[in-house]
């Protein structure tokens, strides 16, 4: 295979060909197989998470397993070789659980995604066939249209109005041309007017490319090589990483008084620094991590058996988390099934002449397949009309900028060429110097337009989508441009119905039930949409795309709340739409499966698109509905809260379970003569008592706590923590106190029951904690219970048991410190009761 050329955009593309080993046929299949062998397959570099090497490294990089590791080189070093391996066996079980979830979350979704491989159209021998994206070699034809993402690097060679949106590789805000024409060999990336490149999207028109260069050796594998592999950090991630920082403040201010502390009552150095280290570990929520996975893998796939298919895993709380939807009308709130009602001349009157015209115009369409095209051929069947048979003669194809679409045939017999135009009624009327009538044209003047835009009106007030025809006579020539669509007469209307699925006003009357708004961002005209809204139970606010252009973002900021329906937007202006709601605040999903709502897909918290959805708005989604349903993706929304409330759960009740027992320590050696408990019982206490917590992630969560979206409020977790960690240390000074005046305990006996208590109340309390209603009215999850349960059962046999016992410090308790214990567990569960009630009431301030 030859070597890619240098400045390969300056070729001429005779040249280039010759150059790259290929010819206009393209290349045989034996040799793009041979090409495959030795380029590799198109893809970029598999990402490092995906591999299980750097999977498994990963779970080491989190601060909470760090401390873990820290202790026990820490323990190692002073010969406490037990404490080491109690350390080394939670970070081994909490990082290979994780590790284990993971990977199978990734396969999973690696799985789901091979359904939705890209496709592409090559040129094998001269004859077009449809390839795998990752099977496309240097030296290939590719027929591109609108609606694909370029598979490679190369050269157009062949263009017809052919724009592309490299926004994502040059930062350009509007799509560029691209010509046959070679580009000066030094010109920068986004001066190359022939080269496109992987990773960007065809906006409109026609091409066929040359590829010079595939998956690392493309621009876009350049910068991926260059960069660290890792995705942008979302919000949720950002919240567990701000979670940890605040951890790690508290464990440092606090295991520096006690280590001090120790040192100035004469503690042993030894055991004072296990002591401190032993206090940080049981402050970590060391299966954090694993919580999360299990939680998001556990998420994805019942997602995954509702129709959701997760294509990145932090979607999933994401999801749950948004609390504005922002979609498409067509295909989500209506049927997407468009039929032609009538074609009319511009009376408003049938008119075979019009139908004939849009016939031709649908027939000969080679870009953009839509349903609009698919509907006057469709109806052409249904009333027995043949299909058109003139020779094409040439195609303006559609762009969003124009929003028309325009055909030339012959017609021999006239020695003329017939140009047929047909598109959205505005820019088809801005083409018209006159309008058909049944004594002849007439010119097109503000009475004409007047009377045009009424009927149009009248129209979409009625939910009918209403596009216009015109048509022109010329000489005949070779090729036709833009500039043609000129001084045409416009001949008459057609009108579109796309009825409401039914029950989706139900649907939407769930999601706000759920505080999701939804607003309505469409393409079409504000009649339609502002029909379409009402329709759903909405009561329209409309602004459109002509009013976004004259509108400052700051004022945009405001109109965006306030308005629900945004009508005639380009995809520029849905993206800035989504831009203005996050800054306000909000956490928006959109949902949208067309080439024009790619930049706002990508833009949004959450992108969500359909399976059948065009190849560019798929891949910049992060969730993909098997259906477009929205009561599919309100399924969706539910499970991402629940997912999201399982783990705050765990955060919540875990850290302040384990701050309430570090300040009870830490309090307790300034007035005991020994240690509270040892660094091994400490570890165990805290190993122990997080087994249950794995069962969090598959939890029944309360429907209450499902109906607004849940945000990340780490002031909240903070206050949460220091209220509910010291009603912990209350009863547990309690218990120090009982044990010491009422028991004269000492040292084993101290650590054996307070070992128990302390479990017991971690255990018990997940039981009150786990839920807002009052404990005993929320059914916990089967296997949360029976875990609790089990562990408690073991907390109680302990001290008892001959071999275990010994081993970490602890001795059989009297059946008096026995009952004491279960006093103490029962008046905690209570009085935690009544300060979660409080702590709720007053809005957790």
């Amino acid at each position: 295979m030859p070597d890619r050329p240098d400045a390969w955009w300056s070729r001429p593309a005779s040249e280039l060909l010759a150059a790259v080993g290929s010819g206009s046929d393209g290349l045989d299949g034996a040799e793009a197989a041979r090409r495959q062998g030795r380029a590799g397959t198109n893809r970029l570099a598999v990402h490092e998470a995906r591999r299980w090497p750097g999977l498994l490294l990963r779970q080491y990089e989190s601060p909470l397993v760090l401390i873990l590791i820290l202790a026990a080189v820490v323990s190692m070093m002073v010969q406490e070789w037990t404490e080491a391996a109690i350390i080394l066996a939670i970070v081994a079980g909490s990082t290979l659980l994780s590790f284990a979830q993971e990977y199978r979350a990734a396969r999973a979704v690696q799985a789901l995604q091979a359904k939705l491989a890209l496709t592409v159209t090559v040129l094998r021998g001269g004859e077009p066939s449809v390839v795998p994206a990752d099977t496309v070699v240097p030296g290939d034809l590719v027929l591109l249209s609108a609606g694909n993402l370029i598979p490679a690097d190369g050269v157009v060679i062949e263009a017809r109005d052919f724009l592309v949106s490299q926004a994502a590789l040059t930062g350009e805000s509007f799509p560029v041309e691209k010509r046959p024409a070679p580009s000066p060999a030094q010109a920068p990336l986004a001066g190359r007017t022939n080269a496109v490149y992987l990773g960007t999207s065809v906006r409109s028109g026609t091409a066929r490319m040359l590829v010079v260069a595939v998956g690392r050796g493309t621009e876009y594998g350049a910068i991926a090589e260059r960069m660290a592999g890792r995705d942008p950090e979302t919000d949720f991630e950002r919240g567990l990483r701000r979670f940890g920082a605040l951890l790690m403040r508290v464990m440092m201010v606090i295991v520096t008084l006690v280590l001090t502390a120790n040192l100035l009552l004469d503690r042993p150095v030894i055991d004072s620094l296990l002591f401190a280290v032993a206090l940080a570990v049981g402050l970590t929520p060391e299966l954090l991590p694993a919580i999360v996975s299990v939680t998001m893998a556990a998420g994805a796939r019942r997602m995954a058996k509702e129709g959701v298919l997760v294509r990145r895993s932090a979607a999933i709380e994401n999801l749950g988390t948004a609390d504005i939807l922002c979609t498409d009308k067509t295909g989500t709130l209506t049927s997407g099934q468009m039929a032609l009602a009538a074609a009319t001349d511009p009376a408003g009157e049938a008119s075979d002449e019009v139908f004939r015209l849009a016939l031709i115009n649908a027939h000969f369409e080679t870009g953009i397949e839509n349903p609009l095209d698919e509907a006057i051929v469709a109806a052409a069947a249904a009333r027995g009309v043949a299909l058109p048979d003139q020779p094409k003669v040439d195609e303006i194809p559609y762009d969003f900028r124009r929003k028309r679409l325009t055909i030339v045939v012959d017609l021999p017999q006239d020695e003329a060429h017939l140009v047929v135009t047909k598109g959205a009624f505005d820019a088809v009327l801005a083409c018209c110097d006159t309008v058909a009538s049944p004594a002849g044209p007439v010119p097109v003047d503000t009475a004409v337009r007047t009377r045009l835009a009424a009927l149009v009106a009248e129209k979409g007030a009625e939910g009918v989508r209403v596009l216009g025809v015109a048509t022109r006579r010329l000489p005949p020539k070779p090729r036709y441009e833009v500039p043609d669509e000129a001084g045409m007469t416009f001949a008459g209307f057609l009108l579109f119905v796309d009825p409401l699925k039914p029950g989706i006003d139900r649907t939407l009357g769930a999601l706000a039930e759920l505080g999701i708004s939804v607003k309505i961002i469409t393409g079409d005209n504000r009649h339609v949409a502002e029909h379409v809204a009402r329709g759903v139970g909405l009561v329209p606010t409309v602004i459109t795309g002509a009013d976004l252009v004259a509108t400052r973002d700051e004022a945009l900021w405001h109109l965006a709340e306030q308005c629900n329906v945004f009508a005639e937007a380009d995809p520029q202006q849905k993206e800035r739409i989504v831009r203005a709601l996050q800054t306000r605040g909000h956490s928006v999903a959109y949902l949208g499966d067309g080439i024009n709502d790619a930049p706002a897909l990508r833009q949004a918290d959450v992108g969500i698109s359909v399976e059948d959805a065009v190849d560019v708005a798929r891949e910049s989604a992060d969730i993909v509905l098997l259906a477009p349903d929205l009561d599919i993706l309100r399924q969706g929304i539910l499970d991402g809260r629940r997912t999201f409330a399982n783990t705050l759960k765990y955060i919540q009740i875990t850290t302040s379970a384990n701050f309430g027992n570090m300040i009870s320590m830490a309090a307790g050696t300034l007035f005991l003569p020994f240690l509270p408990l040892t660094a091994a019982q400490i570890l165990l206490n805290n190993f122990l008592s997080d087994i249950p917590s794995l069962a969090v992630a598959g939890d029944r969560v309360d429907p209450e706590a499902v109906r607004q979206a849940p945000r990340w409020n780490i002031a909240r977790i903070r206050r949460y923590m220091v209220v509910f960690g010291l009603i912990s240390t209350v009863f547990d000074l309690l218990t120090f106190l009982i044990l010491i005046r009422l028991f004269n305990a000492g040292a084993q006996e101290f650590q054996s029951t307070w070992f128990v208590v302390s479990l017991l109340t971690e255990l018990a309390v997940v039981m009150v904690l786990r839920t807002r209603r009052r404990f005993w009215s929320s059914r916990p999850g089967t296997v949360l219970l029976a875990a609790t349960l089990s562990v408690a059962v073991l907390a109680l046999a302990l001290p008892f048991l001959p071999v275990v016992a010994p081993a970490f410090g602890l001795g059989p308790l009297p059946l008096p410190v026995l009952a004491s214990c279960g006093g103490i567990v029962v008046l905690y569960l209570l009085a935690t009761e009544v300060l979660k009630r409080a702590f709720y009431r007053h809005g957790a301030s």
